[in-house]
């Protein structure tokens, strides 16, 4: 028995031919046999001679339907109810040819040539034995390999494809799987079984684990709560079971399941709470008319706009960034994606540009205005704060008054969580263009400057200006994630600033859901945000990172960066929150500011700014955003340094 298993596992897969002439040969055997059990019956001589035809008239016959049928392509010990099936159908269409020929033979007076009842008899014992080896094949194989080599494997969802999904699983690769359980989460399901395996609650799979010594639960389920993910992956990290998706089957190759096709469980799949889903449909009724600006639109948000946007097919899109790159590549995926044509307008340019933010509103006009375009990175900023100012201030205020001077319609401005009682200069920089916008909102009607465009003529209806507040999104250009999975790759460590470090994270489709949503119900002056449930520690987000990858990886704890909280707030104590027509929507109600009070300090900042002075950009930053609090010991000690030397020199 050792031998013959030895020689199974040597010998994998049998050649289409030694197939064809093994199932040949027992269709030989079986009209043998047939015709000796007739003649048991009837006691009657077999002739040779008559011996000889039946052989050649059955072998001509089964060959003919075994190259049709293609029965000898299959892998035996892959054999499964469509092999049986078309092995099976090869046997009957033989038969049914004999059958016909002695009928032929009957017709015009000549003795048939097989008896009938040799046929029939023959049918069911070449059946048999065709699909009965094939079985038996699969079934030594099976006990051919070693018990050791073997991964348990538990399916999340069972459903109408479960059987189907099991078969296929259990072919996938040279290490062999095994089912041994289906979970489900919907009742009618549970403690039913498939292929006599059971189908359990998923609240018992961590016992499921260690029952069955389970090394991998594949997730077969195309809608699954989030709650419920996490529930089952946490329960299979904390065993060192990996986690992998199962593609539907409608994405599987030539209907067959690939090996490569299984996926690890993406961390954004385990939000921390069930994804936030907004219904769009007044959304492209609002934008297919409209023309429509995107600046930043090579960045993580402004291109998933430009994505979503594009698939309404606006009267036009404008995409404005400053990176020819990033535009390029944008416009060569979405000319690919929708039929755009001259719809898709593409302008490089700066939005600190002055003459180049004029001639991109006189040349597109737009109606609707995304402002995308910023400056986000803490550390960076920390170290240019003038740069910060620049692109964030003046770049937003310069493109607001342009929306206003065209009459924009309704103007969106991206703004962060770290805009909230800022403690780094990227957040206070966002803060401004926030009460910049609301001020800009709050004037009164007759402060509006007169238009009077040659090229243009345009009602004089004042522009909505709309802000959406984010955390931190999942995925987009420099986040957490990416740089995880990059120290992940690279073996690691992976660095986390603080183990307390804790922030609210969205997906960018929840983002760019979110931006749409608000220009479609905003009417100006409201500042949009999710409820985005519970923070996520960055600590956990890394090891839950880690578990899934498979690999023994270090964290490091480098410190907190300047200009970095321990947590993000999403609202100002003074801001107000009120409901939407969504229960994960919220509206802010911002502070009140008044315009002709606040320029004079925001043009100060932005020429000093423009001097590239950093150290009093910083000081009239605080003079502007008084709950802007700096944790950068450099700027704190010029600060300290600045309260010493009017001390000292009060004192003189």
């Amino acid at each position: 028995m050792k031998a013959f298993r030895q020689f199974l596992l040597r010998n994998r897969i049998a050649p289409k031919w030694a197939v064809f002439s093994f199932d040949l040969s027992i269709c030989v055997f079986s009209i043998l046999y047939a015709n000796y059990f007739i003649s048991g019956i009837t006691l009657r001589q077999v002739q040779l001679w008559q011996l000889f035809d039946d052989v050649l008239l059955t072998g001509i016959a089964c060959s003919c339907f075994f190259v049709i049928f293609r029965t000898y392509q299959g892998i035996i010990r892959f054999s499964d109810f469509n092999e049986a099936v078309r092995s099976i159908s090869a046997v009957l269409y033989a038969s049914l040819s004999l059958l016909i020929v002695n009928l032929l033979f009957s017709f015009i007076g000549v003795k048939t040539v097989i008896d009938i009842y040799s046929i029939f008899i023959f049918f069911f014992i070449a059946s048999f034995l065709i699909f009965g080896y094939r079985l038996l094949v699969k079934r030594l194989y099976r006990r051919s390999v070693n018990e050791e080599e073997v991964v348990n494997v538990i399916i999340y969802g069972a459903e109408r494809s479960g059987s189907f999904l099991r078969n296929t699983v259990e072919q996938l690769a040279e290490r062999p799987y095994r089912v041994v359980a289906f979970v489900e989460d919907e009742d009618e399901y549970i403690w039913k079984s498939v292929d006599n395996i059971l189908i359990y609650p998923y609240q018992d799979i961590k016992r499921l684990i260690a029952d069955f010594n389970v090394k991998a639960v594949l997730f077969a389920k195309d809608q699954l709560d989030i709650t419920i993910k996490n529930t089952v992956v946490d329960a299979c990290l904390c065993e060192n079971v990996k986690v992998m998706n199962v593609p539907p089957i409608r994405d599987w190759v030539h209907g067959n399941l690939n090996i490569s096709q299984l996926k690890q469980v993406k961390i954004e799949e385990l939000l921390g709470r069930p994804s936030i889903k907004l219904l769009n449909e007044h959304v492209a009724n609002m934008l297919k008319t409209k023309q429509v600006l995107i600046t930043g639109a090579a960045g993580s948000i402004g291109s998933e706009l430009a994505r979503q946007i594009a698939a309404i097919k606006p009267a036009s899109i404008i995409l404005c960034d400053k990176s020819e790159t990033g535009l390029y590549e944008l416009e060569y995926e979405l000319r690919q994606k929708y039929d755009l044509g001259d719809s898709l307008k593409i302008f490089l340019g700066d939005v600190k540009d002055e003459y180049a933010m004029n001639r991109l509103f006189a040349s597109c006009l737009p109606n609707i205005v995304f402002h995308a375009a910023a400056y986000k990175h803490v550390p960076m900023m920390e170290n240019h704060p003038s740069e910060a100012i620049l692109n964030n201030v003046l770049g937003t205020k310069m493109l607001a008054d342009l929306a206003e001077l065209y009459r924009v319609e309704k103007f969106l401005f991206v703004s962060t969580d770290k805009a909230i009682n800022p403690t780094n200069i990227m957040g206070a920089s966002k803060r401004i263009a926030e009460v910049y916008c609301h001020a800009l909102h709050a004037r009164d009607e007759s402060e509006l400057q007169v238009v009077a465009l040659a090229s243009v003529t345009r009602e004089k209806t004042k522009t909505k200006f709309i802000t959406t507040r984010f955390g931190n999104v999942m995925g987009s250009n420099g986040s957490v994630i990416p740089r995880f999975q990059l120290q992940i790759a690279a073996g690691g460590p992976v660095t986390v600033t603080h183990p307390e470090i804790i922030r609210y994270f969205m997906t960018i489709q929840e983002a760019c859901s979110l931006v749409l949503e608000a220009v479609t119900i905003g009417n100006g002056g409201e500042l949009y945000l999710f409820d985005m449930g519970e923070p996520v520690k960055i600590f956990d987000l890394a090891q839950k990172m880690i578990k899934l990858s498979g690999k023994e990886i270090d964290i490091a704890f480098t410190g907190l960066r300047p200009g970095e909280k321990l947590y993000e707030e999403l609202l100002n104590k003074e801001e107000e929150v009120m409901p939407t027509h969504h229960k994960k929507i919220l509206i802010a109600k911002a502070m009140e500011f008044d315009y002709q009070s606040l320029i004079p300090g925001i043009d100060r900042l932005i020429e000093t700014a423009q001097l590239n002075s950093d150290e009093s950009v910083v000081k009239q930053i605080k003079d502007l955003v008084p709950e802007y609090t700096s944790s950068n010991p450099v700027y704190e000690m010029k600060e300290v340094e600045e309260v010493t030397s009017r001390l000292a020199s009060a004192a003189f």
